[in-house]
């Protein structure tokens, strides 16, 4: 293992975009050389033009004409990554990459072909917000073990690394949201060696930004079913 690609999904993220990337940048990769491809999926608050007039070595930026969803802008990021792992970030603040090595670990040693986290393992720290957020995430969660056999904690967790060889192997279906349920079942589907580790966690509210809603808890459920089969 030589290189990472973090492939970092933005719409409409202005607020916290230029101070996520520096995080990016400085953040260690356990000796693995880093590329950062952002996809900037349609944003309308400037995020598209702060991207456009960005240039630097080892930073990517790509464009969707139009807002299709993280599962949308993260097929067109995993078909320019080139990294022998891959990397999945957010463009908001809720997930620190200085976390990057201990996600990236599993990988490395050899131990595991996909890495997921989780903000319910372990005693990191995490922001206490939506109850209900989190009841119908831990049901999504069982619901997708049912289906997978694997015994995860929080699917929907925003960190999931892969090594190149796997995603290769993988086709993105969904737009949205629903890719975190895909990508669950397709990985258990071929039988990857899975690992989890605990992340921390400064959610944020509808306020500020959060864009994921009860119709995207809906279609996890279909997800599920339809690409565990």
């Amino acid at each position: 293992m030589n290189s990472v690609s973090i492939v970092i999904p933005v719409y409409n993220e202005i607020r916290t975009l230029a101070e996520m990337l520096d995080h990016v940048r400085i953040a260690p990769t356990a000796g693995l050389k880093k590329e950062v491809i952002v996809v900037d999926d349609g944003s309308t608050d400037g995020s598209r033009e702060y991207l456009q007039q960005l240039d630097e070595n080892g930073v990517s930026c790509l464009f969707h004409e139009r807002n299709q969803g993280k599962g949308a802008a993260l097929r067109t990021g995993f078909a320019r990554a080139t990294g022998d792992v891959v990397l999945v970030q957010d463009a908001d603040l809720e997930y620190d990459p200085e976390e990057y090595p201990k996600l990236l670990r599993p990988i490395i040693d050899g131990k595991a072909d996909v890495v997921l986290s989780s903000r319910f393992l372990g005693d990191e720290a995490h922001r206490a917000l939506y109850y209900w957020h989190a009841v119908g995430n831990k049901f999504i969660t069982t619901l997708s073990n049912v289906f997978t056999n694997l015994n995860l904690t929080d699917i929907e967790s925003c960190y999931k690394v892969f090594t190149r060889q796997v995603l290769t192997r993988i086709r993105i279906e969904e737009n949205r949201f629903g890719f975190e349920p895909e990508i669950v079942a397709k990985v258990a589907r071929l039988r990857c060696r899975v690992y989890e580790i605990g992340v921390s966690y400064a959610g944020r509210t509808y306020d500020d930004g959060k864009k994921i809603t009860w119709k995207d808890g809906v279609r996890a459920l279909w997800c599920i079913v339809k690409y565990s089969r």
